[in-house]
């Protein structure tokens, strides 16, 4: 061939690739393999370690007598909200729902492709896509989390509402489903190899699963997964486990017409207040009973959090850090931590936490946040402005945080 023609041929090769790049599926597929591939080789050379542990807790004299080594394990009061006579009806030995459309995941999109499922059983026609479009604009942006899925539902799904809990069990959910109620459960999946940020990567990550059926004589629950596959099962036992990182997280879909049903369905549960009593007091129980599990120090952290006891779950968090028993990634899709040693005024645990994070997953707005408050603690103001800025170029959607945070330096 003449070097006319080549260089021809090449130029046609050229015009073809820019051509292809346009397209939006091959472009985001793509940049997809560009970053895994840059992230990879970062971890290569640079390996990420564990999670870090607490810093030593700096306190003036005059604090030390009120300074406490680790949470208070006192006794959380019962609920104080009206509680409804329940009368217990023997559930079915199995249960099978109406199977969904099977939605295969793109990259990072569990939440929007299970919540499609899901959607799908209410007479909703859309698909994985029109949902991250408004919650996850950015393919790299690696979490979707429960506010964000409802924030799409009460926003472009009107007809229905979405509610979720924490505290969840197997008797819950088996109730739920024999009512004819779908839920989706947040859990840990096992990544494929294929998916690994490094060599030192523990493939450990958070999932998002669509139950719809159950069988007792199998002790089974039937999931649409939308990571591995279409009605796969897995044990009651199997279930538990992979779900108390994410303290027993469960989301359910409804109508308006559906709440009296679901109050009698979940009992005092159904107040988010009291839910979160239950959960706090649960949390409390199950450290006690094991004090070496760093999930159950974690979501007692969480529940502190939710009750504005930041001081504390700070020092729970501090717990769970302490066993070195998280895994990489529990910074992407949790924020607890965050919250408290804000709050806490730990400022230190919250950079270090949060370089932490961002050194595992750099497109986390919600880290991004954080760290720039963290920054404006600091009277980095620039800095602050810089990383919320940030945080708004991985998800600039109307309810992103960082808005507000940028408001308020103004």
């Amino acid at each position: 061939m003449s070097k006319k023609k080549l260089l021809i041929s090449l130029i046609i090769l050229l015009v073809l690739g820019v051509a292809l790049l346009q397209i939006p599926r091959v472009k985001s597929a793509l940049s997809w393999r560009y970053e895994k591939m840059t992230i990879y080789v970062k971890n290569v050379v640079n390996p990420p370690g564990p999670v870090p542990t607490a810093l030593p807790i700096t306190v003036v004299p005059s604090q030390k007598e009120a300074t406490a080594t680790q949470p208070a394990l006192t006794a959380t009061p019962e609920p104080s909200v009206p509680t409804m006579a329940v009368t217990a009806v023997p559930l079915p030995v199995q249960v099978s729902l109406a199977r969904p459309p099977y939605e295969q995941q793109t990259p990072n999109n569990c939440g929007p492709a299970t919540l499609s499922m899901a959607l799908h059983l209410y007479g909703w026609e859309g698909s994985q896509v029109e949902i991250a479009d408004q919650i996850k604009p950015v393919l790299q942006d690696r979490n979707v989390n429960p506010e964000e899925m409802a924030y799409y539902v009460r926003n472009f799904a009107g007809w229905l509402n979405i509610g979720y809990r924490v505290a969840g069990d197997v008797p819950t959910l088996k109730k739920l489903l024999a009512a004819n109620y779908p839920v989706i459960i947040e859990s840990v999946t096992s990544l494929d190899p294929n998916d690994a940020l490094g060599p030192t990567d523990d493939l450990w990550a958070a999932h998002y699963l669509l139950l719809t059926g159950y069988d007792d004589d199998a002790q089974t629950f039937t999931i649409q997964d939308s990571y591995h596959g279409a009605d796969l099962t897995i044990s009651y036992e199997q279930l538990e486990e992979e779900w108390e990182p994410f303290n027993n997280l469960y989301m359910l879909l409804y109508s308006s017409d559906d709440e009296s049903e679901l109050e009698f369905l979940l009992g005092t549960d159904w107040d988010v207040d009291a839910n979160r009593q239950r959960a706090l007091a649960n949390a409390r129980s199950n450290v006690e009973a094991d004090p070496n599990n760093a999930y159950a120090w974690f979501n007692l952290g969480s529940d502190l959090v939710y009750f504005g006891e930041y001081e504390e779950a700070a020092l729970a968090y501090d717990k769970a850090r302490e066993l070195e028993l998280l895994p990489q990634r529990m910074f992407r899709y949790q924020f607890g931590p965050f919250w408290a040693y804000f709050h806490a005024d730990r400022i230190d645990e919250l950079i270090l936490l949060s370089d932490y994070a961002r050194s595992i997953t750099n497109m986390s707005e919600e880290t991004w946040f954080w760290y720039g408050w963290a920054l404006y603690r600091q009277d980095d103001f620039k800095g602050a402005k810089a990383a919320w800025e940030k945080a708004l170029s991985i998800n600039d959607s109307p309810y992103a945080d960082a808005h507000g945070a940028l408001e308020y330096v103004k």
